[in-house]
């Protein structure tokens, strides 16, 4: 079963956080002041914050910037996973992937069906590494940041978090970069 080893120490994540939205501003970005707000609860550092509109070639180059930005460890995206037209978020997380991580789009929809049942259908969460960094699409209302956090995200980001979580292998995502 999943826990907290309390005996471990916490190591903080650098993590950004991009809104993607053609109608807010930072003033009225609701999601994304969730995820700030939860990420600094749990004592994570907020290394940048952007909102950018729905347009795959500036979000796909905001993600690559922050992969090469030795100062970010994971982005958190939310916003344009949805399914119309507009959104191309997902698209854009994908363009930049060297590995998806298909399981997490799995266990959101898992999380989302408790919630909101099946409507849960209609997004596109997706997870992925790029560069030795993580990158986390969420969908853009408050809800489903506040779930992509609190039944995800705050425990695969807690190095305590046995059996396993994403930080106690950040330093073997690269790994295929050095010689041997």
């Amino acid at each position: 079963m999943s826990r907290i080893d309390e005996s471990i120490e916490f190591i903080p994540v650098r993590i950004a956080v991009l809104t993607v939205s053609d109608s807010r501003s930072l003033a009225e970005d609701r999601s994304g002041d969730v995820l700030v707000q939860r990420l600094l609860e749990a004592g994570h550092e907020l290394a940048d914050r952007r909102i950018l509109p729905d347009e795959r070639t500036q979000i796909a180059a905001q993600l690559r910037a922050w992969c090469k930005d030795s100062g970010v460890d994971v982005v958190l995206s939310t916003g344009g996973t949805g399914l119309t037209g507009r959104d191309v978020t997902v698209e854009a997380h994908r363009d930049v992937y060297e590995k998806e991580i298909d399981a997490f789009g799995t266990v959101f929809t898992m999380v989302s069906m408790q919630k909101i049942g099946t409507s849960a259908v209609q997004s596109r969460a997706t997870g992925g590494v790029a560069n030795g960094t993580y990158l986390f699409a969420l969908p853009g209302s408050p809800g489903a940041c506040k779930d992509a956090w609190d039944e995800i995200l705050a425990r695969q980001l807690d190095y305590r978090h046995r059996p396993c979580n994403f930080v106690e292998i950040f330093p073997r995502l690269d790994e295929h970069r050095r010689r041997k």
